[in-house]
């Protein structure tokens, strides 16, 4: 166990006024350390000091601000392995995963935004002649479009990566020139305050970056609430953002919102069906299934519904569940006792549903202890779009499977029936249907014969899956402001 970690507040290492408490590895259920518990009145100071910080910050030179997100890079690349082995320990992602797709995508956006703190934030625009009349003589007018920063920005972030997520949201808006407040997911917050500590080892102003933690509700309501803070960015489920969008709509705060996902899967009859499996198969294994992009409703032809369904079944049969310490280990625990509990009663409701479990469905057991969060791989088939296990997001590592006999038609009218609209996907051997079928899905991004992402393209959700969009450029654009400037020419 680690000493304990004190909050970020203004430059310093702060006592937290709340005390302490455990975050327990999912794995083995030990202590991996003790994080702070901030107060409200300690949130409050946070926002404060970003809110004196902003004017200094904002108006810093572009290439400061890359040096200091490049330097403070250069400290992740060091200790990674020690935070690597930390991701690890806090969220029970098996190695490979707490290596590469949490620190080494940390350190990845940190890069991607040191060079779009460079990127130009002026356009000029085409100039308009107008006619004389009340608003003045005949004139012919010059235009601007400026992007300028928003202001302090409250960023919450979400247990299933450290490292990926908050770095996703602090680099670009410190970028632009804004402040932040971040207040991490309760579960794993300690990599979160690694990252403050990599900004402050990097020379960040004081007050520029300020990391209040706590298990309590209250310390991100007071960090949503504050009159200081100017944007909320969050990645959450729909219903804590939608409680969130209700407090900023009445001060108008922007939002930034990357909420639920319930991703469908369309596998024509012309499929090729070992890449749609390999695509499908990662919900099981990327994060336990705890990520919001996963294919997780596979709305299959019937002509090959029986094959997917058995190269499906033996795909999980070679999943390893197991301590994600270990090598060989694909499949590691979900974050808690209360998620996997969760889990669980969908994969029963399922069953009461009428639901076929194919593979899984029984709760496995690691270890001679058998202790930690884990849950089976589960393949449910023979669904149909009423039931809840298809309309409602699980969040683990759980997959459903409809059916559909006729055309296009219905897999499109299958796919958009859902609250959910983040990212689909589409496996067709005929690429001029697949990227008919995609332009019909009311979903923010598609992959066609894919899972993988430009991580340049923009990210983010229709419907109840998000507000705005970000990653690559778009990110910048998100923690902006455009402001116009006119003037006779």
């Amino acid at each position: 166990m680690t000493d304990p970690t004190r909050l970020y507040i203004g430059g310093e290492w702060v006592e937290p006024a709340g005390g302490y408490y455990e975050v327990v590895n999912p794995a083995d259920e030990s202590v991996v350390g003790l994080a702070p518990e901030a107060t409200r009145d300690q949130v409050a100071e946070a926002a404060r000091a970003a809110s004196e910080a902003f004017e200094g910050w904002s108006r810093t030179r572009p290439e400061e601000r890359a040096a200091i997100l490049d330097r403070a890079a250069d400290v992740m690349q060091r200790e990674f392995e020690p935070w690597a082995a930390l991701a690890r320990a806090e969220t029970g992602a098996p190695t490979g995963i707490a290596r590469g797709m949490q620190v080494g995508v940390g350190v990845a956006r940190f890069r991607r935004y040191a060079k779009g703190a460079l990127e130009p934030v002026e356009r000029g625009l085409p100039p308009q002649v107008t006619e004389a009349g009340p608003m003045g003589k005949a004139a012919i007018l010059g235009a601007l479009e400026v992007r300028q920063p928003v202001g302090v920005v409250t960023c919450v972030t979400s247990y299933n990566n450290p490292w990926a997520n908050p770095a996703g949201k602090v680099a670009p808006a410190l970028a632009m020139g804004n402040t932040v407040v971040v207040k991490p997911a309760p579960q794993d917050p300690l990599s979160v305050f690694k990252m403050a500590w990599a900004l402050h080892e990097a020379g960040v102003p004081a007050g520029v970056v300020n990391v209040v933690g706590g298990a309590s509700v209250e310390v991100g309501e007071a960090a949503v609430d504050s009159p200081y803070v100017d944007m909320v960015s969050f990645t959450g489920s729909t219903g804590v953002g939608q409680r969130i969008a209700e407090v900023c709509g009445r001060t108008m705060k922007r939002q930034l919102m990357e909420l639920g996902g319930k991703g469908a899967a369309i596998v024509f009859e012309d499929a090729d069906l070992d890449a749609a499996v390999m695509g499908i198969g990662t919900t099981f294994s990327f994060y336990s299934g705890q990520i919001c992009t996963a294919p997780t409703r596979v709305i299959v032809h019937r002509a090959v519904y029986g094959r997917l369904v058995e190269k499906l079944t033996g795909y999980l049969a070679f999943m390893k569940v197991g301590d994600p310490a270990e090598r060989g280990t694909v499949v590691g625990p979900v974050i808690s006792a209360a998620h996997r509990d969760r889990v669980e009663s969908y994969v029963e409701l399922g069953r009461k549903e009428g639901a076929r479990i194919a593979h899984g469905g029984e709760r496995p057991v690691v270890g001679e202890a058998g202790r930690g969060f884990y849950v089976a791989p589960t393949l449910l088939v023979d669904c149909t779009n009423d039931m809840r296990v298809v309309r409602e997001e699980i969040f683990g590592p759980v997959v459903v499977v409809v059916p559909f006999d006729g055309d296009e038609d219905e897999a499109v009218r299958l796919a958009n029936d859902s609250d959910f609209g983040l990212l689909s996907y589409v496996w067709s051997g005929d690429s001029a249907r697949a990227f008919r079928v995609a332009r019909r899905l009311r979903a923010g991004g598609v992959g066609i014969n894919t899972i993988g992402r430009n991580m340049e393209a923009p990210f983010g959700g229709f419907k109840r899956s998000g507000v705005g969009r970000d990653v690559g450029s778009y990110a910048l654009h998100a923690y902006s402001e455009t402001q116009s400037i006119v003037w006779p020419s």
